[in-house]
């Protein structure tokens, strides 16, 4: 098990926890299917199939924790439709018109109407945490659902003191001079693939895949103002990924060498797997962390 994206954050006070102790704060907010009137629901879920019940999953230093939420599909045209029908039917009947308090108050009671019979969409977000490194890695590709994960942590520990790790030198100035140089920072070495904007509100977006980033058509690009907010690299023949301007990580993949590593120390059994998987996860991270700061002038010390 792998994660596909990588979003750090910083712990910013020292923090030491065994599994156990993980296990009975995330009792009490273990994932538990919708009711009949419920749009959605939010828990903790094993990381794992082969689990059972445990939601904790310890390797490698590090403690691999899955949350779930269970969201009721209720699409918005057949609420707006039935709505409208609702509406013209009051107006009809009563000879008057429904104005907009009365038309939220029925699109509640549409809504309550329809949850029964509503389908349920599942999605589970991932992450490590790491700390006796002080970091927290979220397998998500974007904020918004990490902070879901992270406000359920801080919810079952009572505390989570983590900041977005900043850093001293623009990322998007650095990968800028990256193709503008052609010299990159000691590990990473760009593909074939990224993603230009004008820093300014009216800029436009240029996105490049396929093509030589060192030429003089990209330079051109770079002259004008743009710079490079998005960046395929590939880091110590390990992890190949694109790098974001905010410092998340999105579409990681093994290197062959990696995978075929991976592969031999594979078991039938997914619990070996899953702790050799979760060990070499922690690894590479430890390993990518400190060196992507350093990339951009160091971590900036909160």
């Amino acid at each position: 098990m792998w994660f596909k994206n990588l979003i750090f954050y910083r712990y910013t006070e020292s923090t030491d926890y065994t599994q156990d102790q993980l296990e009975t704060a995330f009792a009490e907010h273990l994932f538990t299917p919708c009711k009949s009137q419920e749009l959605s629901r939010y828990g903790w879920v094993p990381p794992h199939s082969a689990l059972d019940q445990q939601t904790i999953f310890s390797s490698g230093g590090g403690f691999l924790i899955t949350a779930q939420k269970e969201e009721k599909m209720l699409p918005a045209n057949v609420i707006k439709r039935l709505l409208n029908e609702r509406v013209s039917q009051i107006e009809s009947e009563q000879a008057r018109k429904v104005y907009r308090k009365e038309k939220l108050q029925l699109k509640d009671e549409i809504v309550i109407d329809l949850l029964p019979r509503a389908f349920s969409k599942f999605q589970q977000t991932s992450a490590l945490l790491l700390p006796r490194e002080g970091l927290i890695v979220v397998d998500s590709a974007n904020h918004k659902r990490a902070e879901e994960l992270l406000n359920l942590l801080r919810n079952s520990l009572g505390t989570l003191p983590i900041i977005l790790p900043d850093v001293h030198q623009s990322p998007a100035v650095v990968m800028s001079e990256w193709l503008r140089q052609t010299k990159t920072a000691i590990g990473f070495t760009p593909k074939d693939e990224c993603e230009m904007k004008d820093p300014t509100d009216e800029g436009g977006t240029i996105r490049v895949k396929g093509d030589d980033l060192h030429s003089d058509e990209m330079i051109a690009h770079l002259d004008t103002g743009k710079q490079v907010v998005k960046l395929a690299l590939e880091w110590d023949e390990t992890l190949s990924f694109m790098l974001q301007d905010d410092l998340s990580i999105k579409r990681v993949k093994l290197s062959d060498e990696l995978s075929e590593t991976l592969n031999q120390e594979s078991s039938e059994d997914p619990l070996v797997r899953l702790d050799s998987d979760t060990a070499r996860l922690a690894l590479e991270c430890q390993r990518l962390y400190p060196q992507l700061m350093d990339a951009f002038g160091g971590e900036v010390q909160r």
